[in-house]
């Protein structure tokens, strides 16, 4: 992507690439194995500040996202547990005081310490505003009680950023906590997906936390997930764009050593059609993603539109390759087994977490619409 990756991001990208392409990544499903052979090749580093031990001088978008394609090209396993490190340290980066990016933030970049980001309720998913668990402030410590869902981690992580109604406020009653993995008080029940994925429930039932875990100021934890959220979401774009072109390629050597009625799949019209669809799919997501990437990074403004219009085309672009990837497969494109039927359950989830479908549309349209 010239012009909006430098030599650096593109350098990474290269070494992260021939790490991938050497490991066995696809049948390794150990989330701790998994982050700590991460960061024995610096990958993690990418999620945090040079100062803690981390890549570069500030976060850079452009590097997740590389990251995040290459990753997800070769296992969504692995996708997810290197964005947990990020989306569950991001938090910190932003609003933590010196002392809590210190003890958290090099551990992180490490692979020492596996990261959660615990936002979602039964309640509260697309509206963030809903969240119902409430932290008490009760001398030096927080008591908090209530119940997460759908968080990525859940059970393994050692850290959780927590966000917690501390007023009745409908944005500005929300904050974020540092949650020890191990607290008493917190109950984790594993949640089973179609795809391979460390997810579960959490309950808290007066889980205590020192007043010191408090992220930023009391009121603060809207805005802090929203400016994580707006951040991270590209990479989820880059996590699909990785996973459609493996379809693409998965497909084109199908079809190339396939015979239908005596000839290649390859040569009929149909299926040229067809590649000719997926592959535009997989170029323009490309461009909107990283031209996103690099607007964020090199931006003082909002990229909130620029975000979401990555990260709706990105996924639903990827989704309709990986479908068609899968009808070219024939039968053999739902055996399990089969990379392309993987590839169809694992993709699905993108279009739902960090911002369904339907929300990047709202926020896109009522963005342009806006007198």
């Amino acid at each position: 992507m010239i012009g909006f990756l430098d030599e650096r991001h593109i350098t990474l990208r290269y070494r992260a690439q021939a790490w991938v392409d050497a490991a066995d990544l696809e049948s390794d499903h150990d989330p701790r194995r998994v982050v700590e052979r991460m960061a024995r090749h610096d990958l993690l580093k990418a999620c945090i500040p040079e100062a803690y031990g981390g890549l570069r001088e500030r976060v850079e978008l452009r590097d997740l996202c590389a990251l995040r394609a290459v990753l997800g090209y070769r296992s969504s396993f692995a996708d997810t547990m290197f964005a947990m490190q990020g989306l569950g340290s991001y938090p910190v980066t932003l609003a933590g005081n010196e002392a809590q990016k210190r003890a958290l933030l090099p551990s992180v970049a490490d692979g020492q310490t596996i990261c959660a980001f615990a936002i979602t309720e039964p309640d509260a998913g697309s509206d963030v505003s809903a969240i119902a668990t409430r932290a008490v402030r009760d001398g030096d410590h927080y008591v908090i009680s209530g119940t997460k869902c759908f968080i990525s981690n859940a059970g393994v992580a050692d850290s959780y950023v927590l966000f917690a109604r501390t007023s009745d406020d409908r944005h500005r009653g929300l904050s974020a906590f540092l949650l020890d993995g191990a607290s008493n008080g917190l109950t984790i029940t594993p949640t089973e997906l179609i795809a391979p994925h460390p997810i579960g429930t959490m309950k808290l039932e007066g889980v205590r936390v020192p007043a010191s875990a408090l992220l930023g100021g009391e009121g603060d934890g809207f805005a802090l997930a929203m400016a994580t959220l707006d951040f991270f979401r590209t990479s989820v774009g880059a996590a699909a764009l990785g996973m459609a072109a493996r379809a693409l390629d998965e497909a084109k050597a199908r079809v190339l050593a396939r015979k239908q009625f005596g000839r290649p799949l390859a040569d009929f019209q149909a299926t040229q059609m067809a590649f000719a669809d997926m592959a535009v799919d997989v170029a323009a997501a490309r461009l909107l993603v990283f031209s996103a990437a690099h607007r964020i990074d090199t931006s003082d403004g909002p990229c909130t539109v620029d975000a979401a219009m990555a990260k709706l085309y990105a996924t639903e672009a990827a989704q309709r390759v990986i479908d068609r990837a899968v009808q070219l497969f024939g039968g053999q494109g739902v055996v399990a087994g089969c990379i392309v039927e993987r590839l169809y359950r694992e993709v699905r989830a993108l279009r739902i977490y960090e911002g369904t479908s339907e929300i990047q549309k709202l926020v896109i349209g009522k963005a342009l619409l806006k007198a």
